[in-house]
């Protein structure tokens, strides 16, 4: 008998094993947009060293992590969030491994992206929502000197840079008897022209013009004429056109509707 006991149970286990294996998977998400309904997240990543687009204050101040974010793009990023109804988590992440982090973090990144060909070859783009270009910042008592590549590039002219982004491949790619100094930290870098630890940077029109409104010290050159002609846009995973479509159309209401200047005015005016 208690062979026979048994092998019902082998038999009813089985049938339960069967139903179960039977039974229907979770249906797997489409497309990106679905995915992240489902999980209820958005996850961003972002720099937060490029104000006015990103900042991640860094002091310890703040019990929740992402409210030490702040910026145009990590509000705008909330925003989107609160369309799709779900959470914003930001993820930090560097220009250097900005792509890469993206790729295996994120569903958008944000924060002053420039739309270049080696960043597409990897991912999509939004529509562009801001035109820029790079141009110099310096010490306003040597505005003068930097008007030209040519008045900058000359042996003794220290120009700093962040590495890893578009700062730094264009100041290599331009400066070739000047001094090019690194320095890690984006917020900070501003500083060393400031300490006459560098004699300028040449960065996004858009960030000089809010960092000469930070230091009364500094001076934006020419920023109405950047060296070069680039655009700002969010990164999106490369091949899904749903969510890029759906991030286009929310992008472009958020720019006619007054959504992006009210985001943008407490920074920009």
């Amino acid at each position: 008998m208690r062979w026979k006991r048994f092998g019902i149970g082998l038999v009813v286990a089985g049938v339960v094993a069967v139903s179960a294996s039977c039974a229907p998977a979770p249906e797997a998400a489409a497309n990106r947009l679905d995915e992240v309904v489902q999980r209820g997240e958005l996850r961003v990543c972002s720099t937060g060293d490029y104000r006015p687009f990103t900042y991640r204050d860094e002091t310890g101040s703040h019990q929740n992590p992402d409210d030490a974010w702040s910026g145009i793009d990590i509000d705008m990023a909330r925003h989107l969030a609160e369309q799709l109804g779900v959470r914003a988590t930001i993820v930090p992440t560097t220009w250097k491994t900005l792509v890469e982090d993206f790729t295996a973090k994120c569903d958008i990144a944000v924060g002053g992206v420039s739309i270049t060909l080696d960043r597409a070859r990897e991912a999509f783009f939004s529509t562009a929502y801001a035109v820029d270009g790079k141009t110099p910042i310096t010490r306003c008592e040597n505005a003068a000197r930097f008007q030209t590549l040519e008045q900058i590039d000359q042996p003794g002219v220290r120009a700093v840079v962040n590495p890893g982004g578009t700062n730094e491949k264009f100041a290599r790619a331009n400066l070739k008897r000047a001094t090019i100094v690194d320095h890690p930290d984006n917020n900070t870098i501003f500083q060393q022209i400031i300490d006459g630890k560098a004699d300028l940077m040449m960065t996004d029109a858009a960030e000089t013009r809010w960092q000469a409104k930070q230091h009364p010290e500094l001076c934006s050159v020419h920023p109405e004429q950047p060296f070069t002609f680039s655009e700002k846009a969010y990164l999106l995973p490369a091949g899904d056109v749903v969510f890029q479509q759906y991030v286009d159309q929310w992008l472009n209401l958020a720019m006619h509707d007054g959504t992006y200047d009210r985001i943008a005015e407490p920074w920009i005016g």
